[in-house]
């Protein structure tokens, strides 16, 4: 995760990043990554949000979405 330190006292941790990011709505990964870049200059890895969305998963502050909501593209026939 680059920019995760803005100066004394500031600290971005990812789960508090997702948080804040998740306030507005719900949202997916991509959506979550880039919204947290806007609001925070934090450019948030794969790997540090899926990390930070199994923990609050796994806590229960957060649900995943139905995946029927998702825009994948089905595989080809």
């Amino acid at each position: 995760m680059h920019g995760m330190s803005g100066g004394p006292g500031r600290v971005a941790e990812p789960w508090l990043l997702v948080l804040t990011s998740l306030a507005d709505g719900p949202k997916h990964g991509y959506a979550i990554m880039t919204d947290v870049a806007v609001f925070s200059g934090v450019s948030m890895e794969p790997g540090a949000l899926y990390g930070a969305l199994s923990q609050l998963e796994h806590r229960g502050w957060i649900r995943p979405l139905d995946a029927a909501g998702c825009r994948r593209t089905p595989p080809p026939v």
